[in-house]
């Protein structure tokens, strides 16, 4: 595990309608390789970051930004960080104990739709090539 831990608060973005006390918890499929059942929860310390994971997860449901917790030791996110990008820039993490919800967050900064649709043009570029691999 790394050094280098935020204190937080921390956030995690989804489609699902979630109240405060419920757990957040692996074993569920990527919103960006549905292939593939992941073993950790994702989480960051910047709602920005959460907000842009809510507007790309998959689903009709609204896009929603919760304040959330860890309950165990999480790491620095290696799909953002030292294994494809210097650092931590995007305060990302996981862990593979459940986050639970503290809050759902009302305010967050919401993408344009000229906005969405270039990062899910990146994100599908990305996506295509060895790059793009999620590190699970």
């Amino acid at each position: 595990m790394s050094q280098a831990l935020d204190d937080g608060p921390f956030f995690h973005g989804t489609r699902a309608d979630l109240r405060a006390g419920d757990l957040l918890t692996a074993g569920f499929r990527s919103n960006y390789r549905p292939e593939i059942t992941m073993n950790h929860v994702y989480f960051t310390a910047l709602v920005d970051g959460a907000g842009l994971a809510a507007e790309l997860a998959a689903g009709d449901a609204p896009p929603r930004v919760y304040e959330v917790e860890p309950t165990g030791p999480f790491e620095n996110d290696p799909n953002v960080t030292d294994k494809k990008f210097p650092g931590n820039p995007t305060r990302s993490y996981r862990s593979s104990e459940p986050l639970r919800v503290v809050r759902e967050v009302p305010d967050w900064p919401r993408l344009s739709a000229e906005a969405l649709v270039a990062w899910r043009t990146r994100l599908a570029a990305l996506l295509s090539h060895e790059r793009g691999k999620i590190i699970n």
